[in-house]
């Protein structure tokens, strides 16, 4: 059996464990509110620690045993062995959310569906003139497998899209984040968070070239001013997407047959603001 150290961890620890605790704090939240309890976060956390010690920390040339995730991990070797063969779930993207990318991508790389300033254009529903685009040519170059009427009507309901003053469609957002569907917000949420920390996470670790991850704070600010901030970021940072959006885009198209071609990137802006609650410790700006 793997013994269990029950030193208190090193001042580097315990300033992460304080980390961690700021970052769980809002996640143990969202939990409460909708009845994932305890027992039903430890199991999920559990077999997590054996999953990434197993992927991620076997010795060179060597196969990861058991007794060393043991080890790693804190987790009973009577606990791995019975994680050790559990299938895992499936890493899926719900289908809305992926065909949903797929329009939202090609409305806002494409230039036959953006504007004069390089935005995505509002559409007609159906196609009016043959030099006019319209959502249903927008949706068939996508798929023939689902009718573009029956994407519009989801993507009303989502807050998506809404009608303009000429009875046209036009995006409410750069990114595809609707505003109700929760299966499409929390699988954003997670892949979102994911990067952000998996970013944070390696610089913190001593990446060689550190990831962009930075942010700036500012408190006892009235809430006019938290106002403009949250319209200047909203502009800001919906025109950097935008930018990031269309060029990856072309670089995807350019890169896509090439056998070199197998890297990921994410690139993404938030803006938060609450109440300062007392004792807060934060004391930065």
């Amino acid at each position: 059996m793997a013994s269990r150290s029950t030193d208190p961890p090193d001042g580097g620890s315990q300033a992460l464990l304080r980390a961690a605790a700021r970052l769980l704090r809002p996640l143990v939240r969202l939990l409460i509110a909708h009845q994932i309890t305890y027992p039903t976060l430890s199991r999920l956390t559990k077999g997590l620690y054996v999953e990434v010690a197993r992927d991620e920390f076997a010795l060179p040339n060597r196969p990861m045993s058991q007794s060393r995730v043991s080890l790693l991990t804190g987790v009973h070797r009577k606990d791995v062995r019975t994680m050790w063969d559990e299938p895992r779930p499936a890493n899926t993207v719900p289908a809305s959310v992926s065909l949903g990318s797929q329009i939202v991508r090609l409305w806002s790389t494409d230039d036959r569906f953006l504007d004069a300033n390089g935005r995505p254009r509002a559409l007609a529903r159906t196609p009016q003139t043959s030099d006019e685009p319209s959502f249903d040519e927008l949706v068939n170059a996508v798929t023939q497998d689902v009718w573009p009427r029956v994407i519009l009507d989801e993507w009303f309901r989502l807050g998506v899209v809404q009608l303009d003053g000429q009875e046209r469609v036009a995006l409410q957002r750069d990114a595809y984040v609707p505003e109700h569907g929760f299966d499409e917000k929390v699988f954003f949420l997670g892949r979102n968070v994911g990067d952000h920390l998996a970013a944070g996470g390696a610089n913190v670790q001593g990446r060689e070239e550190p990831f962009l991850e930075r942010e700036v704070h500012y408190r006892e600010l009235r809430p006019e001013s938290v106002e403009e901030l949250s319209r200047m970021a909203r502009e800001l940072g919906s025109d950097a997407l935008q930018k990031i959006n269309r060029r990856g885009a072309q670089l995807k198209k350019r890169d896509e047959r090439d056998r070199d071609a197998k890297h990921r990137v994410a690139f993404g802006v938030y803006f938060f603001n609450e109440l300062e609650k007392p004792g807060d410790e934060d004391t930065t700006s």
